[in-house]
């Protein structure tokens, strides 16, 4: 992927690129690849407000793995409640062989939070060994909605209430559980700023 990643980053400046906007990047190394400014922007500006508001009591956040648990737990820190963790060990690409709890959900609403769902393997796992434990009810938010092969009927088929994706990704799948918000306004700003030479730190939640 590093290498992927660079040759992106070659191509752009090479194009002609002098500054790169961007969201929630699968490493946040990836900015060090460009020789430009690189404005690293997070989907919590958006998704953060939208958790707010369903005003869920008994709240947990969730890390699908513990390679997101960071993410998850600056949106854990922010809102106020426990994080738990999954941990789990892989057959193969795209295939989870097992997958165990770290945490209390008995009685929860949770929320997983993750960068990006493929083929939606891991979180619909995560969500179904949280109801077996107990869990009241389960949601999931991400970033970016690559949602690829089977992901949209997993998730259709899983225990989760919904998932919540920005529109990064155009998503044109049926899939009544899959909610996606819009992250333009977002982006508008941080490009009306960076062209008056204004800071963008407002943008950043946490």
């Amino acid at each position: 992927m590093s290498i992927g990643a660079k040759l992106v980053a070659d191509l752009l400046s090479a194009a002609g690129v002098n500054r790169v906007i961007t969201m929630d990047l699968h490493a946040d190394q990836i900015q060090g690849f460009f020789n430009v400014p690189v404005d690293h922007l997070y989907a919590s500006g958006v998704i953060l407000p939208y958790l707010q508001s369903l005003h869920l009591d008994e709240l947990v956040i969730a890390s699908p793995d513990v390679g997101g648990s960071k993410r998850a737990n600056t949106y854990a820190k922010y809102l106020g409640c426990p994080l738990v963790l999954c941990n789990k060990t892989r057959a193969r690409a795209n295939v989870v062989a097992t997958m165990q709890i770290i945490g209390d959900v008995e009685g929860k609403n949770v929320v997983i939070i993750d960068d990006m769902v493929d083929t939606a393997g891991t979180i619909t796992k995560a969500a179904d060994i949280m109801k077996e434990a107990g869990a009241k009810t389960i949601r999931a938010c991400a970033s970016h909605c690559v949602m690829s092969g089977p992901a949209s009927e997993r998730v259709q088929n899983s225990a989760l209430e919904e998932i919540v994706f920005t529109d990064s990704i155009p998503y044109s799948q049926r899939c009544a559980k899959v909610k996606q918000l819009s992250v333009a306004d977002m982006f508008a700003e941080t490009i009306r700023r960076v062209i008056n030479n204004e800071s963008i730190s407002v943008q950043y939640i946490v």
